[in-house]
């Protein structure tokens, strides 16, 4: 996993390009290359070295004709059958999955991508035309964003890469208000930047002579409308298999690899395939976090599930008091919102397992969302926010013509099931998305690689695609999932209902952590946001929620968000 970044056009030179790559450093600590023709094209890569060590996998790469040079961010993780495939018809000089993925390209053009099975976002130059060539995996596990101005194409791994190159952002303020009112974290090709879009997962583009085009590669609605429905039973044994599948690919690296524990269903599956998968290596370490509150501590849980494998556990303790450091480091990575004191939580691991020599880590996002785990699947709430009883956002605190800005987003209903167009919403617009952005911010900040072997798109396809009784019976969501997690985990864990991530942002923020967000309020209030708010009912609410009003704080989170971002904006 690594950082990308280009520029095609007269703004090319070695100046941008090196000073994009120096502010995505952190994503590549082991090498940093480049090529350049000035005022033409520069390509530039910042590489984390997972699969083949050796200096010759270092990008960006050509491959072995020299028409073609990638940069690369992600892994492909079937890489070797991959290789195995095109042997007959290429030399190759390394074990890496970059040179595999440059010859599937120079063998099946853009057809490869149907073939690869991994997490991916690169960008390739045909030398000859001068054609761009770039793609996103299925969901988006790996970001790539771009723009155009000057006469020029530009494109990077993370937001902050534009501003370096001389690139100003100017907020959206649709997506900022919809934020804000909604709790929407904008549509897959936004960013909380006018001027800057992303590229959604599932497309790929073409950049040549100025043109940009930009289309869909991966049809999810289309392949999981030809799944045909089986018994139970077969379906269960199907994505038991698959499922040890996934986990054993995503272990496949020339450094150590370890895995995300909590206590809930989800990461526990994930225990019991790694166990399954590899048993008894106790060089496989488990991390897990905990806020040292007896009311969110999941630590027995995961020490419980734990005794009888072989894997050590390393137990990442945050404070209140790290929460004001954490929050503006990650600020200056993710420069968007994101999602508050867990992602806080996960970044502080990731940090201890970056020095703990564990590079790579597996993680339990995406069974929710295939598997209809959310109690709003059940309720018909319609909300965002699992676990709250109170409307998440505060609308009232925002300057009137601000909040009518905002649009209520009306998602694609591509399916006859009102429950499998929920779930696609989550998929492709709203949960996926924006914990996938949190995360690849928050573990490539500490240079360390997180894979989501439950995003595999077969797995995906398979749970998507069963009827409503194999994911919800007698009022318990992922019913199916819960059959086959009996098999290897404690009852009590395998039956246990669906609850948030928990650490207690509700009570450090109205408490040990009341003053941090009073001075994100105050850098509100002497910002160029200050016309946003009403901030006279901005802190009338503020007082009732330390005074005890506290059913949710994503809210109150939702200032701290623009408190921190505030010093970015200039002017709107």
């Amino acid at each position: 996993m690594c950082g990308i970044a280009g520029i095609v056009g007269p703004a090319a030179d070695r100046h941008r390009i090196d000073a994009m790559l120096k502010t995505q450093q952190h994503r590549g600590p082991d090498f940093t290359g480049s090529v350049v023709i000035p005022h033409k094209i520069a390509l530039g890569h910042n590489r984390l070295a997972i699969i083949d060590l050796s200096a010759e996998a270092n990008q960006p790469m050509q491959d072995a004709s020299g028409r073609y040079e990638i940069v690369f961010n992600g892994e492909i993780y079937n890489y070797n059958e991959l290789r195995k495939e095109l042997e007959a018809g290429y030399r190759f000089r390394t074990r890496s999955d970059t040179e595999v993925l440059l010859a599937a390209y120079a063998a099946w053009g853009e057809a490869m991508l149907e073939r690869l099975n991994g997490m991916f976002a690169f960008v390739i130059h045909d030398r000859r035309s001068g054609e761009l060539f770039g793609a996103r995996d299925r969901f988006g596990v790996k970001p790539l964003y771009y723009t155009r101005q000057g006469g020029s194409f530009y494109f990077a791994s993370e937001l902050k890469a534009f501003e370096a190159a001389g690139v100003a952002l100017s907020p959206d303020e649709k997506v900022w208000s919809e934020y804000l009112v909604f709790g929407s974290y904008g549509q897959p090709h936004e960013t909380f930047w006018r001027n800057i879009r992303q590229l959604p997962g599932g497309h790929s583009f073409h950049h040549r002579d100025g043109i940009l085009n930009i289309s869909r590669w991966y049809d999810f609605v289309e392949r999981v409308k030809a799944i045909e429905t089986e018994g139970i039973n077969e379906v269960m044994e199907c994505y038991e298999s698959l499922l040890a599948e996934s986990v054993d690919l995503r272990f496949r690296a020339d450094v150590p690899v370890g895995f995300n524990l909590s206590g809930g269903l989800d990461s526990s599956t994930l225990l019991a395939m790694v166990n399954r998968t590899h048993p008894g290596d106790g060089k496989i370490r488990a991390y897990t976090f905990t806020t040292g509150d007896p009311r969110y501590d999941e630590t027995p849980w995961v020490e419980k599930m734990l005794e009888s494998t072989a894997y050590p556990l390393t137990k990442v303790l945050l404070h209140p008091e790290d929460i004001p450091t954490l929050a503006r480091e990650l600020t200056e990575v993710q420069y968007e919102p994101y999602g508050g004191i867990p992602t806080l939580a996960y970044f502080n691991l990731f940090r201890q397992a970056r020095r703990s020599g564990t590079l790579v880590l597996l993680d339990g996002q995406g069974m929710d969302e295939q598997w209809a785990g959310y109690d709003y699947y059940t309720s018909g709430t319609g909300t965002l926010v699992q676990g709250v009883k109170s409307p998440p956002t505060r609308p009232e605190v925002l300057a009137p013509s601000f909040a009518e800005v905002a649009e209520k987003n009306d998602y694609p209903q591509p399916f006859d099931s009102p429950l499998q167009n929920l779930q696609y919403r989550d998929l492709f617009y709203t949960k996926i998305p924006r914990v996938l952005r949190f995360n690849d911010r928050a573990s490539m900040a500490a240079s360390v690689e997180l894979r989501e072997p439950f995003l595999d798109y077969r797995l995906v396809e398979l749970a998507f695609a069963q009827p409503r009784e194999y994911k919800i019976r007698e009022g318990q969501e992922k019913w199916m999932l819960r059959q086959i997690a009996q098999k290897y985990l404690h009852r009590e864990i395998a039956t246990a209902p669906k609850r948030p991530l928990q650490t207690p942002q509700r009570e450090w923020l109205g408490d040990e952590l009341a003053g941090f967000v009073e001075e994100q309020i105050e850098k509100i209030a002497h910002s160029p946001m200050r016309g946003w708010f009403d901030m006279y009912t901005l802190q009338q609410e503020w007082r009732r929620y330390r005074e005890g009003e506290r059913d949710n704080a994503f809210f109150v989170w939702q200032w701290v968000s623009v408190g921190l971002m505030a010093q970015k904006v200039e002017k709107i």
